[in-house]
């Protein structure tokens, strides 16, 4: 917290190394929600840029209330609301499915079946209202508090609670179901 507040004063004095360093801790958690927000790799990037572009020219009037991973959350999760807003008004196509990154750290078989299953999750994600979507993934990807993620969505806690909670039981139900597809009992 400490290193946070340190790069926070001196990225407000115009230090560029601060706007780096903050850039480096948040970029990754960032591009992740991103990702699972609108299922594009590209848009996400974008998103994120975005968020950081508009965060760097804010540094003479920024002021920080709570701590900067959640202004930063929030800003990205705003970011893909107008997104979705625009969209809905202009009755824009759906974007393409995310790719699948690969790691050397697993082998090809495993890469294949860990595939499967990530797409499977992220269309069963894409399945669930947005609201419900935003705040499982703000809960799970980003460590938020229900506290937090509800002045967020300017909603109750309740209502976060609620809404993390059909989604995870709507969740599981789709892949439940997409498992027996894939699945097909043996007689």
């Amino acid at each position: 917290m400490i290193e946070e507040k340190k790069l926070i004063f001196r990225f407000k004095r115009g230090n560029r190394d601060a706007l780096r360093g903050i850039y480096d801790k948040f970029k990754i958690d960032l591009l992740k929600l991103a990702v699972v927000l609108t299922n594009d790799v590209n848009a996400a990037e974008d998103i994120v840029h975005d968020v950081f572009l508009r965060f760097a020219q804010s540094a003479k009037r920024f002021k920080l209330t709570g701590s900067l991973k959640s202004y930063l959350v929030t800003s990205l999760v705003n970011r893909v609301r107008n997104i979705h807003r625009n969209r809905a008004r202009h009755n824009l196509i759906q974007m393409d499915k995310a790719d699948s990154v690969a790691s050397s750290g697993r082998s090809p078989l495993q890469w294949a079946v860990l595939s499967e299953q990530i797409t499977q999750l992220s269309q069963a994600l894409q399945e669930l209202p947005y609201e419900q979507r935003e705040v499982i993934c703000c809960r799970m990807e980003m460590d938020m508090t229900f506290r937090q993620i509800a002045a967020l969505q300017q909603v109750s806690q309740d209502t976060v609670k609620g809404r993390y909670r059909y989604g995870l039981t709507k969740l599981r139900s789709l892949l439940n179901s997409k498992g027996k597809k894939c699945n097909p009992q043996m007689t």
